[in-house]
Protein backbone atom coordinates (compact mmCIF):
# COMPACT_ATOMS: atom_id res chain seq x y z
CA UNK A 1 0.00 0.00 0.00
CA UNK A 2 1.39 3.47 -0.88
CA UNK A 3 1.97 6.01 1.90
CA UNK A 4 -1.16 7.46 3.49
CA UNK A 5 -1.44 11.21 3.99
CA UNK A 6 -4.32 12.28 6.20
CA UNK A 7 -6.42 15.44 6.27
CA UNK A 8 -8.18 16.36 9.53
CA UNK A 9 -10.53 19.36 9.15
CA UNK A 10 -11.22 21.49 12.20
CA UNK A 11 -13.53 24.38 12.97
CA UNK A 12 -12.55 27.04 15.55
CA UNK A 13 -12.75 25.40 19.00
CA UNK A 14 -14.99 28.11 20.44
CA UNK A 15 -17.65 27.57 17.76
CA UNK A 16 -17.17 23.91 16.85
CA UNK A 17 -19.25 21.02 18.18
CA UNK A 18 -22.29 23.15 19.02
CA UNK A 19 -24.45 20.07 19.69
CA UNK A 20 -21.96 18.97 22.33
CA UNK A 21 -22.50 22.05 24.47
CA UNK A 22 -23.61 21.10 27.94
CA UNK A 23 -21.26 18.13 28.19
CA UNK A 24 -18.83 20.34 30.11
CA UNK A 25 -18.94 23.82 31.57
CA UNK A 26 -19.30 26.36 28.79
CA UNK A 27 -15.94 27.95 29.52
CA UNK A 28 -14.28 24.57 28.98
CA UNK A 29 -16.02 23.76 25.69
CA UNK A 30 -13.13 24.96 23.46
CA UNK A 31 -10.71 22.84 25.48
CA UNK A 32 -12.96 19.82 25.01
CA UNK A 33 -13.06 20.33 21.23
CA UNK A 34 -9.27 20.48 21.18
CA UNK A 35 -8.98 17.41 23.40
CA UNK A 36 -11.19 15.40 21.06
CA UNK A 37 -9.00 16.42 18.12
CA UNK A 38 -5.77 15.76 20.00
CA UNK A 39 -6.79 12.23 20.97
CA UNK A 40 -7.87 11.57 17.38
CA UNK A 41 -4.49 12.72 16.08
CA UNK A 42 -2.53 10.82 18.71
CA UNK A 43 -4.12 7.57 17.54
CA UNK A 44 -3.72 8.25 13.82
CA UNK A 45 -0.26 9.81 13.55
CA UNK A 46 1.71 6.59 14.22
CA UNK A 47 0.32 4.75 11.17
CA UNK A 48 0.33 7.42 8.44
CA UNK A 49 3.10 9.38 6.77
CA UNK A 50 1.67 12.83 7.32
CA UNK A 51 -1.31 14.49 8.99
CA UNK A 52 -2.51 17.85 7.70
CA UNK A 53 -4.91 19.73 9.97
CA UNK A 54 -6.92 22.10 7.79
CA UNK A 55 -8.35 24.74 10.08
CA UNK A 56 -10.44 27.84 9.60
CA UNK A 57 -8.53 29.38 12.54
CA UNK A 58 -5.01 27.89 12.44
CA UNK A 59 -3.76 29.97 15.36
CA UNK A 60 -6.45 28.55 17.65
CA UNK A 61 -5.33 24.97 16.99
CA UNK A 62 -1.61 25.53 16.53
CA UNK A 63 -0.86 23.39 19.60
CA UNK A 64 -1.88 20.30 17.65
CA UNK A 65 1.38 20.57 15.73
CA UNK A 66 3.06 19.18 18.83
CA UNK A 67 1.38 15.85 18.11
CA UNK A 68 3.08 15.50 14.75
CA UNK A 69 0.54 17.26 12.54
CA UNK A 70 1.04 20.15 10.14
CA UNK A 71 -1.53 22.92 10.66
CA UNK A 72 -2.63 25.03 7.70
CA UNK A 73 -5.48 27.41 6.95
CA UNK A 74 -8.48 26.36 4.88
CA UNK A 75 -8.05 29.15 2.30
CA UNK A 76 -11.51 30.50 3.05
CA UNK A 77 -13.26 27.24 2.25
CA UNK A 78 -17.05 27.70 2.60
CA UNK A 79 -17.69 24.17 3.87
CA UNK A 80 -16.12 20.93 5.00
CA UNK A 81 -15.81 19.40 1.54
CA UNK A 82 -14.10 22.49 0.16
CA UNK A 83 -11.65 22.45 3.09
CA UNK A 84 -10.85 18.80 2.35
CA UNK A 85 -10.32 19.53 -1.34
CA UNK A 86 -7.93 22.34 -0.37
CA UNK A 87 -5.95 19.93 1.80
CA UNK A 88 -5.99 17.38 -1.01
CA UNK A 89 -4.48 19.87 -3.45
CA UNK A 90 -1.68 20.67 -1.01
CA UNK A 91 -0.87 17.00 -0.46
CA UNK A 92 -1.12 16.04 -4.14
CA UNK A 93 1.36 18.79 -5.02
CA UNK A 94 3.93 16.88 -2.99
CA UNK A 95 3.02 13.30 -3.93
CA UNK A 96 0.72 12.47 -6.81
CA UNK A 97 0.54 8.77 -6.00
CA UNK A 98 -0.24 8.55 -2.31
CA UNK A 99 -3.44 7.51 -0.60
CA UNK A 100 -5.20 10.56 0.82
CA UNK A 101 -7.57 10.18 3.73
CA UNK A 102 -10.07 12.45 5.43
CA UNK A 103 -10.57 11.75 9.12
CA UNK A 104 -13.08 13.48 11.36
CA UNK A 105 -11.56 15.27 14.37
CA UNK A 106 -14.04 13.99 16.96
CA UNK A 107 -12.95 10.40 17.60
CA UNK A 108 -11.57 10.59 21.17
CA UNK A 109 -11.70 6.82 21.74
CA UNK A 110 -9.87 5.98 18.50
CA UNK A 111 -7.35 3.17 18.87
CA UNK A 112 -4.29 3.02 16.67
CA UNK A 113 -4.72 -0.69 15.96
CA UNK A 114 -8.29 -0.22 14.75
CA UNK A 115 -7.27 2.67 12.54
CA UNK A 116 -4.40 0.64 11.08
CA UNK A 117 -6.78 -2.26 10.42
CA UNK A 118 -9.11 0.07 8.52
CA UNK A 119 -6.26 1.24 6.29
CA UNK A 120 -5.24 -2.35 5.67
CA UNK A 121 -8.78 -3.39 4.73
CA UNK A 122 -9.09 -0.51 2.28
CA UNK A 123 -5.89 -1.52 0.53
CA UNK A 124 -5.82 0.18 -2.87
CA UNK A 125 -9.55 0.91 -2.98
CA UNK A 126 -11.34 4.19 -2.44
CA UNK A 127 -13.19 3.34 0.76
CA UNK A 128 -14.99 4.79 3.77
CA UNK A 129 -16.00 3.97 7.32
CA UNK A 130 -19.51 4.90 8.33
CA UNK A 131 -20.21 6.26 11.79
CA UNK A 132 -21.85 4.38 14.66
CA UNK A 133 -25.35 5.11 13.39
CA UNK A 134 -24.44 4.10 9.84
CA UNK A 135 -25.47 7.39 8.26
CA UNK A 136 -22.38 9.59 8.55
CA UNK A 137 -18.74 9.06 7.62
CA UNK A 138 -15.76 9.11 9.97
CA UNK A 139 -13.04 8.13 7.48
CA UNK A 140 -12.76 8.46 3.70
CA UNK A 141 -9.76 7.12 1.77
CA UNK A 142 -8.80 7.69 -1.84
CA UNK A 143 -7.30 5.04 -4.09
CA UNK A 144 -3.56 5.54 -4.64
CA UNK A 145 -3.21 8.64 -6.76
CA UNK A 146 -6.99 8.91 -7.06
CA UNK A 147 -9.41 11.66 -6.16
CA UNK A 148 -10.71 11.82 -2.60
CA UNK A 149 -14.07 13.17 -3.83
CA UNK A 150 -15.42 14.07 -0.36
CA UNK A 151 -19.20 14.16 0.02
CA UNK A 152 -19.61 14.90 3.72
CA UNK A 153 -22.94 16.21 4.91
CA UNK A 154 -26.33 14.66 5.70
CA UNK A 155 -26.33 10.91 4.99
CA UNK A 156 -22.73 11.06 3.78
CA UNK A 157 -22.36 7.29 4.08
CA UNK A 158 -24.94 6.86 1.31
CA UNK A 159 -23.34 9.65 -0.70
CA UNK A 160 -19.90 8.08 -0.49
CA UNK A 161 -21.25 4.63 -1.32
CA UNK A 162 -23.18 6.02 -4.29
CA UNK A 163 -20.01 7.73 -5.52
CA UNK A 164 -18.26 4.38 -5.73
CA UNK A 165 -16.41 4.20 -2.42
CA UNK A 166 -16.36 0.77 -0.80
CA UNK A 167 -17.77 0.55 2.76
CA UNK A 168 -15.29 -0.90 5.22
CA UNK A 169 -16.65 -4.02 6.92
CA UNK A 170 -14.48 -4.30 10.01
CA UNK A 171 -16.18 -3.55 13.32
CA UNK A 172 -13.73 -0.85 14.53
CA UNK A 173 -16.05 0.65 17.17
CA UNK A 174 -13.58 3.34 18.19
CA UNK A 175 -13.21 4.50 14.57
CA UNK A 176 -16.98 4.69 14.15
CA UNK A 177 -17.75 6.48 17.46
CA UNK A 178 -17.71 10.13 16.50
CA UNK A 179 -18.84 12.57 19.17
CA UNK A 180 -21.54 15.10 18.33
CA UNK A 181 -23.67 15.04 21.49
CA UNK A 182 -23.23 14.46 25.24
CA UNK A 183 -24.72 10.98 24.75
CA UNK A 184 -22.07 10.22 22.12
CA UNK A 185 -19.38 11.36 24.53
CA UNK A 186 -20.75 9.10 27.26
CA UNK A 187 -20.63 6.17 24.84
CA UNK A 188 -17.07 7.01 23.79
CA UNK A 189 -16.15 7.09 27.47
CA UNK A 190 -17.37 3.52 27.84
CA UNK A 191 -15.23 2.49 24.87
CA UNK A 192 -12.20 4.12 26.49
CA UNK A 193 -11.26 7.76 25.92
CA UNK A 194 -7.86 9.02 24.92
CA UNK A 195 -5.80 10.56 27.69
CA UNK A 196 -6.50 14.22 26.93
CA UNK A 197 -10.27 13.95 26.81
CA UNK A 198 -10.27 11.62 29.80
CA UNK A 199 -8.12 14.01 31.82
CA UNK A 200 -10.34 16.98 31.02
CA UNK A 201 -13.47 15.12 32.11
CA UNK A 202 -11.75 13.75 35.21
CA UNK A 203 -10.97 17.26 36.35
CA UNK A 204 -14.67 17.70 36.95
CA UNK A 205 -15.30 20.28 34.26
CA UNK A 206 -18.98 19.48 34.01
CA UNK A 207 -21.74 21.93 33.37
Amino acid sequence: MPPVDLIVPLKPPHTGKSRLRGAVADRVHPALVLALAADTLAAAVPVVRRVLVVASDPAAVAGLAGLGADVVGDDGAPDLNAALRHGERLLRAEDAGSVIGALQADLPALRTDEFAAALAEAGDDRAFASDWEGTGTTLLLSAPGGALDPRFGPRSADAHRDSGAAPLRLAAPTLRRDVDTPADLAHARRLGLGERTAALLFQGCVA
